[in-house]
């Protein structure tokens, strides 16, 4: 990867979070969140949670206990693993798979051996069934790489995780890593791109972004709308 084609990639990266993450964030999500039908409010813990934030339990403390998890946490989360796929094909051009359960297919810029990666958000974003899923991907690709005789080693078939230190890994991901290399931050776009430092300076583009994006006056005015419709509600 020369530096131009390096620069390229972080460019298209930047576009990629301005348009699908943020872009997303900032209009989508702020308008479901703007609703009280788009929540499973737990009867139980609504008071409490506004009380807890704010100091009381009035429709405008209630929203915001509604609206700020919802905005600042859950929400850009869910969008930001749904698209991981998106983003990598989008920076790497043509390391999709025709693979069932293979999401890209790439060379590793340390061993020099062709990959085939299930991506994965996080190091928490995987549950039991998950594990039996990557595992009957992988013996699939397997077999198949046996009947056309291809050299495919169970070392070739990796789990990448977008974020997050091998510390961090769930023990959903270390039962898988007993069969299949887990490869997680920074390692991962390291074998990804065969740059050391380009995970770090992804971090630092999409930082660049983030400035960009100064949500404050949308975030009051969800809030401003849910209130109307909890005070209404309220006064059923």
């Amino acid at each position: 990867m020369t530096p131009a084609e390096r620069q390229e990639i972080i460019n298209r990266a930047k576009d990629f979070f301005r348009d699908r993450i943020v872009g997303n964030h900032t209009t989508t999500a702020i308008r479901k969140a703007s609703k009280l039908k788009s929540y499973n409010i737990n009867p139980f813990l609504y008071k409490y949670l506004a009380n807890f934030m704010n100091g009381d339990d009035s429709p405008e403390s209630i929203a915001k206990a509604l609206v700020y998890p919802r905005l600042l946490g859950s929400s850009i989360n869910t969008s930001f693993g749904m698209n991981i796929q998106a983003m990598i094909s989008t920076l790497f051009q043509g390391m999709g798979s025709a693979v069932p359960g293979i999401d890209i297919e790439f060379t590793d810029g340390i061993d020099g051996r062709k990959k085939y990666c299930q991506l994965k958000a996080g190091p928490n974003t995987i549950n039991h069934h998950d594990v039996e899923t990557v595992f009957n991907h992988f013996d699939a690709t397997r077999r198949l790489a046996r009947t056309n005789n291809l050299d495919i080693r169970e070392s070739d078939m990796i789990v990448g995780v977008i974020y997050g230190t091998a510390d961090e890994l769930s023990s959903h991901y270390l039962r898988i890593d007993e069969r299949f290399p887990v490869i997680i931050g920074k390692d991962f776009w390291y074998r990804l791109t065969g740059d050391a430092d380009f995970y770090l300076d992804l971090i630092e583009a999409f930082g660049e972004i983030a400035k960009e994006a100064n949500g404050t006056e949308r975030l009051l005015q969800a809030v401003d709308s849910l209130t109307v419709e909890i005070r209404a509600k309220i006064e059923e």
